[in-house]
């Protein structure tokens, strides 16, 4: 017998202190902003009403902190998946592109043409990024038959997961996939190992 399809709302955190200048986070454990809680909270709002079964996060700070107005209105405890967390951006990290194009023009450009094929210096490889969080996400499905989960990580992350999951290739991640709004949902159903995207980066409350 086939078991019962999983849904996973995936959602990325809220605002942090380096969004408004587009600054890179990755691996950096840096704040929410007074925004980005009120968007948490909106998501909280959005989770007490979502029949939700568990809830994961990333292991960084602003995604466990994202989640914690869910836990409250759910009841639910959080659990922290370690391959959830978001690329290593290397060089870039704390910087814009337009810093580094000044200093690394060359592989800024490369960047630009094939993200996936051409990281920042330093930095994880997204192909690698994609398949750990692929297979996070598809274990928490084995895990949770028939369940409605929530999931919060990150922006890239969840781009490159997109792609792997959807076969489609990840060099497309950011011309499919612009971007997520912080704190929207966006669902998918798992059954056998096939994924379905349902709905996209649907803003919550």
């Amino acid at each position: 017998m086939t078991p019962a399809p999983t849904t996973l709302f995936l959602a990325r955190h809220g605002e942090t202190v380096w969004h408004a200048e587009n600054r890179y986070a990755g691996v950096s454990d840096i704040d929410l902003t007074p925004r980005g809680i009120e968007q948490a909270d909106g998501l909280g709002a959005w989770a007490a009403n979502a029949r939700l079964d568990a809830i994961v996060t990333s292991p960084l700070s602003r995604a466990r902190r994202t989640a914690a107005p869910s836990v409250a209105s759910t009841g639910l405890d959080a659990v922290v998946e370690p391959e959830l967390l978001e690329l290593d951006f290397g060089i870039i990290e704390g910087r814009t592109i337009g810093e580094l194009d000044v200093s690394h023009p060359e592989e800024v450009a490369a960047f630009r043409r094939d993200p996936a094929a051409h990281p920042l210096p330093g930095g994880e490889d997204p192909k690698a990024a994609a398949g750990r969080g692929a297979a996070a996400l598809l274990r928490l499905a084995d895990l949770n038959p028939g369940r409605r989960v929530l999931v919060v990580a990150h922006n890239t992350l969840f781009r490159l997961v997109l792609c792997r999951l959807l076969g489609i290739p990840e060099s497309e991640y950011r011309r499919v996939f612009p971007g997520l709004r912080n704190c929207a949902v966006t669902e998918l159903r798992v059954s056998a190992g096939q994924v379905s995207l349902m709905s996209y980066n649907v803003p919550t409350p």
